[in-house]
């Protein structure tokens, strides 16, 4: 048993260590095994670790390592991996976003770092539209080979799912309870088959119930996940419509399917158009454009790109500009992933670029060289 793996696994079991607060922790003392072992004194000089906090790490620590333990040895059996935030397949789109969970429970094959990852999410009362634009929106993500996420719900989720499936797309489902337990029940059979193209994915420890307060907790896995979420049918007041605000507060992309105005259904869509928070999906090539896949898709030998000496610039910044000579405009998550600079690094590289004039940003967070 992996000691690393041992401290990593319990410091979110302590309670009231969220995600949030554990990876400020490591963060301050190098390590999750340095947090345990760190008195108190050092403990209630962190920023924002209050006393409540302290009180609960100093009474906890040794009976969340023996929950690890079990948690540890419990995932071998079952053939659940545990994820930390360090690990190289945890999902890196996900590792930067301010709340992302600590350690995530996997139980599949698909890549969590695919190179396109699309989430899906509506109603659990979805109508006939609704279906049918699922089962259009999945067909059209086929040529580019992308890994669909969602939440295994009633509704559009779960239509979500089976699109993929019927097509042989990966899918991940997002769960708000541990991963051993299928919730709903009825869609055990469909779960079972994720596995074997896809996957449950889950950041909460053997034996949770799925409550209330934990599905939009999941949610913002779902939206952390992807380069774009796509709610397909939502109510005003649809629980989508967090999936969709958690996922514009990440700046990341947003759409929505426009619907009939007399259509309960599609309120929370209409209306995510309406105050810009969504762009409208129509057809496949609405969400290319957005995401500038067609631009990433296109040959080298196809790119009419002037050859440049890039010698004089320093090698993460030819790295970037490299990249934008053979792909054209892209998309900074498309470019994050080719060049595998972390959103931070690639956003100051970028800035430096644009200062030496070489580079250029344009609307759709895509950059160019100039």
């Amino acid at each position: 048993m992996s000691k690393d793996l041992l401290y990593q696994v319990a410091l979110p079991i302590i309670p009231q260590v969220g995600g949030g607060t554990a990876r400020t922790l490591v963060k301050y003392f190098g390590s999750a095994e340095a947090v345990f072992e760190a008195p108190k004194e050092r403990l209630v000089k962190i920023p924002r670790i209050g006393e409540v906090l302290v009180k609960s790490i100093m009474q906890s620590k040794s009976s969340a390592l023996r929950q690890a333990e079990e948690v540890i040895l419990r995932a071998e059996k079952e053939e659940v991996r545990l994820l930390p935030y360090t690990h190289p397949d945890y999902p890196e789109r996900l590792r930067h976003v301010p709340d992302a969970p600590l350690l995530l429970y996997y139980k599949g094959n698909a890549d969590l770092n695919a190179q396109k990852v699309i989430s899906i999410v509506g109603t659990r009362k979805s109508t006939e539209y609704g279906r049918l634009v699922t089962e259009q929106l999945v067909q059209g993500l086929l040529q580019h080979d992308v890994l669909v996420v969602s939440g295994l719900a009633f509704g559009i989720d779960i239509l979500a799912h089976r699109a993929a499936m019927k097509i042989g797309l990966p899918t991940i489902g997002v769960m708000a309870n541990s991963v051993e337990t299928v919730y709903p029940a009825a869609h055990k059979r469909d779960a079972d088959k994720m596995l074997l193209n896809g996957g449950l994915l889950s950041e909460f420890p053997f034996g949770t119930k799925p409550d209330a307060p934990r599905f939009p907790a999941r949610n913002r896995i779902i939206a952390g996940m992807a380069d774009c979420t796509i709610v397909v049918e939502s109510t005003s007041k649809g629980g989508s419509l967090i999936s969709a605000d958690i996922a514009h507060s990440y700046d990341r992309e947003v759409m929505a399917v426009p619907g009939p105005i007399t259509s309960e259904t599609s309120q929370g869509c209409n209306q995510l158009i309406k105050s810009l928070k969504a762009v409208p999906y129509t057809k496949p090539k609405d969400l290319e454009e957005l995401l500038n896949w067609d631009k990433a898709l296109a040959p080298v030998a196809l790119q009419k790109t002037q050859a440049l000496d890039f010698s004089g610039f320093p090698e993460e910044e030819q790295t970037v500009l490299k990249t934008l000579q053979q792909a054209g405009p892209t998309h900074i998550d498309v470019l994050s992933r080719h060049t595998r600079f972390n959103m931070s690094q690639l956003s100051a590289l970028l800035f430096t670029l644009e200062m030496s004039g070489i580079v250029k940003a344009m609307p759709g967070k895509l950059y160019s060289l100039v």
